[in-house]
């Protein structure tokens, strides 16, 4: 007799499950939220990015759930990250956006703080490819230094860039510059978010910061005047000039050797990606492609991109096998290159 209840209670179980797993999208996310986390505060460019986005996504969507963003930021948008493949719901209804260089952090290795693998999210694609951006020095006119001659001067008077948490692109960036073109850079790190750089600049308490074009279109229009106090040193994350900035050297440019030019392009590779977007891993396939799918078609919707227009950010979508393919070149790099490119943002960790 127990053996045939228990049989009984494993049948009704099966029957009970079977309809929640074959569950149609539609009907899954039918009255539903889904949370879109982001690793920085709100005000930056990946918050701006996000509620453009959210505004439109459900629309795409099988169902049209709503859409709610959540701030989480922290160490580089290190805490999204780990919360998005470790803690986040796996039934499709929480996705998000990091900092374009955390797939790069996985790929190098010898991070504590890295509780993930980037190759096993369940990536969307990146809303920005970065070939209408470009990460620039900003710098203000009245600041010690005057130009990129300045602070190539060995012994000079150094530029002061303000920069956020551990881990954050503007901070591993000026690593990065000082180390393969020799340039003069003090940073000053521990910025809660982007909006508290921008009034660090505006009180003096630094000289500049290393950012994206579209963010400062978005939050600091008055940048690009022709009367505006701040101007611009160099480009990043960029193998030509950007248009709007004809004049401003490229990193790549500027490198005086091919060692250096190696180390620009490895921590450039992250860039193309600049937007990136992810599920966390292990969702059901069929919620899994219907998320990679919405994320594709709703940057083709010509309101969302009057709106990009309007607030001057780029719309250049890529999708997740794209995201995939980029992260496998990174680590088809040599060791030796990885190596010496951890070994850099370790130096640059915890510096105040």
């Amino acid at each position: 007799m127990k053996t045939i209840l228990k049989a009984a209670t494993a049948l009704i179980l099966t029957a009970t499950a079977l309809p929640a797993q074959a569950q149609a999208p539609a009907d899954f996310y039918k009255g539903r939220t889904i949370q879109v986390v982001v690793g920085y505060g709100p005000g930056g460019g990946y918050d701006v990015y996000a509620r453009v986005l959210a505004r439109y996504f459900g629309k795409y969507m099988p169902g049209t759930p709503q859409m709610v963003v959540q701030n989480m930021p922290g160490a580089g948008s290190l805490v999204a990250a780990n919360y998005l493949y470790n803690v986040a719901p796996k039934d499709g209804t929480s996705f998000g956006a990091f900092a374009r260089n955390i797939p790069l952090i996985s790929v190098l290795g010898g991070n504590a703080s890295v509780k993930y693998d980037a190759r096993k999210y369940t990536w969307l694609g990146s809303a920005s490819s970065y070939e209408e951006d470009s990460y620039l020095m900003w710098v203000r006119k009245d600041a010690k230094v005057k130009s990129l001659a300045d602070i190539q001067k060995p012994g000079g008077e150094p530029v002061v860039l303000g920069g956020t948490g551990e881990g954050a692109t503007g901070n591993d960036v000026p690593i990065i510059l000082r180390e393969a073109l020799g340039l003069n850079i003090k940073q000053i790190v521990g910025y809660p978010d982007s909006n508290a750089i921008f009034l660090a600049i505006e009180r003096k308490e630094v000289d500049g910061r290393t950012t994206d074009l579209s963010s400062v279109r978005t939050n600091r229009p008055e940048y690009l005047k022709p009367d505006s106090v701040m101007t611009t040193f160099m480009q990043f994350g960029r193998a030509t000039r950007h248009p709007d900035f004809p004049d401003v050297p490229t990193a790549r440019e500027l490198a005086k050797d091919a060692k250096s030019r190696e180390l620009i392009e490895l921590t450039e590779l992250p860039y193309v990606l600049s937007r990136p977007y992810v599920a966390p891993p292990g969702l059901p396939a069929d919620r899994a492609a219907a998320l990679q799918k919405a994320f594709m078609d709703m940057w083709k919707d010509p309101d969302l991109l009057a709106e990009a227009e309007k607030l001057g950010i780029g719309i250049t979508p890529i999708d997740g096998k794209a995201v995939l393919a980029l992260i496998d070149k990174i680590a088809a790099t040599p060791q030796v290159q990885l190596d010496r490119v951890r070994t850099l943002l370790d130096e640059g960790k915890g510096a105040k």
